[in-house]
Order: structure tokens, then C-alpha cells, then sequence
């Protein structure tokens, strides 16, 4: 599966969106249960765009 250079950047774009969010709560709250919160709850909008049906397949 290749991938071009747009979706790479979108890809990590992504992922430091994630990051930023958890370390926002951390920093507001320095509570480590809501950042494990914060944390779990990432976790779960990516499995539902992981696990997604039917899920994103590369088409040729």
C-alpha cells in the first residue's frame, strides 16, 4: 500500500492533533486521570475509524 506525500503530512497532522488535545488537558487539569481519560477516549475515535464497516479500502 503506498502513500503519496498529502496523506502522509494529513496522517501526521492527525496525530499531533491528538497529541495537543491530551497535553491541553494535562496542562488545564494536571489531574493524570483525566489525562488517561483524555487518552482512552482518543483511542476510541481512532478504533472507530480503524474498525469502521465497511472499512476504507484501497481501490485500483
Amino acid at each position: 500500500m503506498s502513500t503519496n506525500i498529502k496523506e502522509y503530512n494529513g496522517y501526521l497532522f492527525d496525530q499531533l492533533a491528538l497529541v495537543e488535545r491530551i497535553l491541553k488537558v494535562a496542562t488545564e487539569t494536571n489531574d493524570i486521570d483525566k489525562v488517561i481519560e483524555a487518552a482512552e477516549y482518543e483511542k476510541k475515535l481512532i478504533e472507530r475509524k480503524l474498525y469502521q464497516n465497511p472499512g476504507l479500502t484501497e481501490t485500483e
